[in-house]
């Protein structure tokens, strides 16, 4: 099979895995609630932008939850077996899966970004407390670029720890626990993939690094755990 058949094939296996739409569907309707709610409750001009900003870190949990999802579900009763009997040839199996992931991914996250900032922007409208943002729609295109990017941080520490709980207890005790709290005791906090990754969005908020040098380095992690699990996955089912 070529990566594009491998590719089509893991894309329509997601789409027909209802936890897998579920997640999509959580996080879109999750942003156009805490955009809606948090447009409503400003007493001060606010911009649409910044309103979308706001909801990133709880978006976060629904991509990362996809991306785990996206591999978890595999190892349910004999379906890797059947998937590796299907496509022997490891490697082109992993890159489907993870263009899959990837296409998915970018489609949630455009659609729960763009959404919020619609939501947003009517209600202020409605309100008369829209306020023009100084630093135009760059952050918003951020926040969908980092959401994809944590969310595929998730995917392959989900195939590198081959289940459900271990990655997605690890992922949302990084992003909900361990970084903000690491970030009110160490300036070494920046160096954690979240805390450098959403450089993409909050612009100037590090006196170290820049939105480019975050990103490098959430993609570093995201390398890092990509390249073991390809080892692993190869070496496991070679």
């Amino acid at each position: 099979m070529t990566l594009a058949r491998i590719t089509s094939a893991e894309a329509v296996k997601l789409r027909t895995l209802p936890v897998v739409t579920a997640s999509v569907l959580g996080t879109i309707v999750t942003a156009i609630v805490l955009a809606a709610a948090i447009a409503a409750s400003s007493t001060v001009p606010i911009s649409a932008v910044q309103v979308t900003l706001a909801t990133v870190p709880f978006l976060q949990i629904g991509i990362i939850l996809l991306g785990v999802l996206a591999v978890a579900t595999e190892y349910q009763g004999s379906q890797i077996r059947t998937t590796l009997t299907a496509t022997p040839r490891r490697l082109s199996l992993l890159a489907g899966k993870s263009l899959a992931f990837l296409v998915t991914a970018i489609v949630a996250s455009g659609i729960a970004v763009g959404a919020g900032w619609v939501t947003a922007a009517i209600t202020l409208s409605v309100r008369q407390l829209a306020a023009t943002s100084d630093v135009g729609m760059r952050p918003t295109a951020g926040a969908a670029v980092y959401l994809v990017l944590i969310g595929a941080l998730a995917f392959a520490l989900t195939v590198l720890l081959r289940s459900l709980i271990p990655p997605l207890v690890t992922m949302l005790s990084l992003v909900l626990i361990v970084s903000p709290l690491a970030g009110s005791l160490t300036e070494h906090a920046r160096w954690l993939p979240d805390k450098a990754g959403s450089l993409l969005y909050l612009t100037d908020t590090d006196p170290v690094l820049t939105a480019a040098t975050g990103t490098l380095i959430l993609l570093a992690w995201i390398a890092a755990a990509g390249i073991a699990a390809s080892a692993t996955f190869t070496r496991r089912y070679g």
